[in-house]
């Protein structure tokens, strides 16, 4: 037989929890009388009798609680005259800002100033290089040399001026700078000996000489401190454009009392 310690120790080995001898043990402890209580039925064997109909408690209505909307909160907008403050606030804010100037690259020709009687004539040089005497380009400046009544072998003035003048260096040689280089390198001549008009051939002569354009070809212009100047194309341009040969032509028979005197 065992006694109740040992008893207990071989249940809990077999994971036996609550057990009932069928007799009375010896040695053994009082039984718990909770233990002894009849087993209740499973719940599905257990059938529910009807409440009687005095019993039941009649069930209130739910409460019908008003729906409180919640106010609606407006984000303010920003009006049509803020709107403008702001574009005007940027736009002043960038009218301050550093403006940088355009980097304008500095103009490239090359002009030759010569004389023919009255006249000073400043040409392009198509090449860039001074002019060889059976050139084509001084041909044909000879040959309207001839027609206004002047000299046809001009006296050449001074080297010719190439521009830019320095190929590195921080001295200005954009083309304001041209243009007063041009216009003082003439105005000294002038000073030497002063003519009735001044020839001035090709875009870069009338451009930085004479303050004009192509538009201005075979008109007469008055420059402060150069007097009178008569604007002609590019001898280049007469070789590949003949037909503006007329317009000079034309231009020159307007112009040819400037420098012919009665003797001629």
């Amino acid at each position: 037989m065992l006694n109740e310690s040992r008893r207990r120790a071989y249940m809990t080995a077999m994971q036996v929890v609550n057990w009932l001898p069928r007799t009375e043990l010896p040695f053994a402890a009082p039984s718990r009388p909770e233990l002894l209580a009849p087993l209740p039925l499973p719940v599905e064997q257990t059938v529910a009798a009807p409440a009687p109909a005095a019993a039941i408690t009649p069930v209130a209505a739910p409460v019908v609680r008003p729906v409180v909307e919640r106010p609606k909160i407006e984000v303010p907008r920003p009006s049509l005259a803020s709107t403008r403050n702001g574009a005007v606030a940027d736009a002043e804010v960038a009218a301050l800002a550093p403006i940088k100037a355009a980097v304008v690259p500095p103009p490239r020709f090359a002009l030759q100033l010569l004389r023919a009687g009255r006249c000073l004539v400043l040409v392009e040089l198509p090449t860039g290089e001074a002019f060889q005497s059976r050139d084509p380009s001084y041909m044909l400046l000879k040959d309207m040399l001839r027609a206004a009544g002047l000299p046809d072998s001009p006296q050449i003035i001074g080297e010719p001026v190439r521009w830019p003048l320095l190929v590195r260096g921080q001295l200005d040689q954009g083309p304001a700078a041209a243009r007063d280089f041009v216009q003082g390198f003439v105005l000294a001549r002038l000073e030497d000996e002063p003519c009735a008009c001044l020839w001035l051939i090709g875009l870069p002569a009338v451009r930085f000489a004479g303050e004009a354009s192509a538009e201005s070809y075979n008109r007469e212009l008055q420059i402060d401190g150069l007097g009178s100047a008569w604007a002609l194309p590019g001898l280049e341009l007469l070789m590949d454009e003949p037909q503006r040969k007329a317009d000079v032509w034309q231009a020159m028979r307007r112009l040819m009392t400037r420098w012919k005197t009665i003797d001629d």
